[in-house]
């Protein structure tokens, strides 16, 4: 199955294929309108107007205002804005310098918390999580103190699926004045960002997780929200994000973003009988194998699973030598002979960490390819076995 036609990809969470109709927006801003939204004549006007039509879409998606929406360069910038933008302002402001996040963190999240603690001494402390990798919030109630800088905890896991319970963490972060931030990364494809309904101050997005473009991102930051810029220089995104708008991307990030909120419904009714349906068939035809992450609460297209005594990687290169292409886990993580943080943090040993894949499903998946998939599974593992 060398041929690229006959290849089928399960790796949606690493990321997606650009929407067409995404495609055909961003298509005039690359040459005709390819004007720099700073520059005061014609074509910086027509640029400018992308933008802020841009802005505007989010904002309505987020239920925001627009000024309250900054964009970056992806997720990871996102992250990093957040966590040391806050952290230092917070630390100016009330001498703050306690970082209170999950350990199933992205690790845009968790080594920006650690190079924060090594290099500026802040005090990094990581909240319990289940079996499932998720976040009680009655741990960040007792974890919680007035030193406080910012509460990091990830929407939606991107190596196991698990949906946090965001709202409520984000209610307690909200009563002791303590800003609060998540990775909505994996979650914005298929789940609510109204920042009215998640209480959090900061939230993380990245385009190529939606059908969007790669190299584009944004932070919404509730206004008032105390932050300093990390990229400096010019006064872009408010004074926040120094550099030349990438236009192009942040047309098609807009544009991916609204059909992502107006087909949320129509692609959770299709993917999640997809994904319950590889789920029910592999553990039920592979031995010693486990679903990752939460039964329950979990991304509609996310499944994840360990395999005892099983080579992750190793298993990643027969599948691709067979035409599927999956991960182990965070598709940054792809290649590491370690077990990964996620994985350590549920409390999985050693023989069943190293086997871990992660199969997740987009709205082109079809039943056939997911048949596929399962019949030739089984036989994979019992060889890198």
């Amino acid at each position: 199955m060398n041929n690229h036609q006959n290849r089928i990809y399960l790796d949606y969470a690493a990321t997606t294929p650009v929407d067409d109709r995404v495609m055909e927006v961003m298509s005039p801003f690359f040459k005709s309108l390819f004007g720099n939204t700073s520059s005061i004549h014609y074509y910086g006007q027509q640029a400018e107007a992308a933008l802020e039509n841009s802005r505007q879409v989010l904002a309505g998606g987020l239920n925001c205002q627009p000024r309250e929406v900054i964009f970056t360069s992806c997720g990871s910038e996102s992250d990093n804005l957040a966590l040391r933008g806050v952290a230092f302002a917070e630390r100016e402001r009330r001498r703050a310098d306690h970082i209170l996040i999950s350990p199933v963190e992205h690790h845009a999240v968790s080594r920006t918390a650690q190079q924060l603690a090594k290099l500026h001494d802040f005090e990094v402390e990581f909240l319990p999580v289940d079996a499932q990798g998720s976040v009680d919030p009655q741990d960040v109630v007792e974890r919680i103190r007035p030193s406080t800088a910012i509460v990091s905890v990830i929407y939606a896991n991107n190596e196991i699926g698990t949906i946090n319970p965001i709202a409520e963490i984000g209610e307690i972060c909200k009563s002791k004045n303590v800003p609060f931030h998540t990775d909505a990364v994996q979650a914005a494809a298929f789940l609510s960002v109204d920042v009215s309904e998640l209480n959090a101050d900061l939230i993380s997005l990245g385009a190529h997780k939606f059908y969007g473009p790669k190299g584009v991102g944004a932070l919404y930051i509730k206004q008032g929200t105390p932050i300093h810029p990390v990229l400096t220089g010019g006064s872009q995104e408010f004074g926040l994000r120094a550099g030349t708008h990438n236009t192009p991307y942040i047309v098609g990030m807009a544009k991916a973003f609204q059909l992502a909120q107006e087909e949320r419904i129509q692609r959770l009714a299709y993917l999640r009988p997809l994904r319950d349906n590889l789920i029910g068939q592999i553990l039920e035809e592979v031995p010693e194998s486990k679903l990752t992450g939460s039964i329950y609460h979990r991304l509609p297209n996310h499944a994840s699973f360990v395999f005892r005594k099983a080579d992750g990687n190793f298993l990643l290169s027969v599948l691709d030598s067979k035409g599927f292409a999956c991960s182990s886990g965070s598709a940054c993580k792809t290649g590491d002979p370690e077990p990964s943080e996620v994985l350590t943090a549920i409390g999985l040993e050693r023989e069943w960490a190293l086997g871990s894949l992660r199969v997740t499903l987009g709205t082109s998946t079809s039943a056939e390819e997911i048949k596929a998939f399962v019949s030739i599974l089984p036989e994979v593992v019992r060889s890198v076995r």
